[in-house]
């Protein structure tokens, strides 16, 4: 199937050392230590972020990734090669338009790269706008 096989899971992959889970995280904490050691610092950092916004949301792992949820999913992270992807949903980027003007945002995708301060302020207020509209 692919070029490259992990050889600690055997998965086949398209490309050669493709970031991956060997096997699924269970907790948050698996999922950041699983991760490339120079990203660790801002994976916590956002996740503490996360933890002071909403602090009545569980912390959970959901489609593989870090998830706070109250009654559903409110907002998810993950990291990538070169950003973490903080994903609350496409109606909070479009609320959100104007603040995440500076970012590479897709529908419901915000692109946080490591080479730039976590913006705290805009993740705090999309973290409560997120738990205020969602959560159950």
């Amino acid at each position: 199937m692919g070029n490259w096989k992990c050889p600690k899971c055997g998965r086949d992959f398209m490309r050669t050392e493709q970031p991956h889970f060997c096997g699924k995280p269970t907790t948050v904490d698996e999922y950041i230590a699983a991760q490339d050691a120079r990203v660790q610092p801002k994976l916590l950092a956002l996740r503490a972020i996360l933890r002071a916004a909403i602090p009545e949301a569980q912390e959970r792992i959901s489609w593989s990734m870090p998830t706070y949820w109250r009654g559903r999913n409110l907002v998810h992270f993950a990291a990538a090669k070169t950003h973490i992807g903080l994903y609350p949903g496409g109606e909070a980027t479009a609320v959100f338009a104007g603040e995440l003007a500076a970012f590479d945002v897709s529908k419901g995708t915000i692109r946080l790269p490591y080479t730039q301060e976590l913006p705290e302020e805009l993740i705090t207020a999309l973290a409560r706008w997120c738990y205020q509209q969602y959560a159950k």
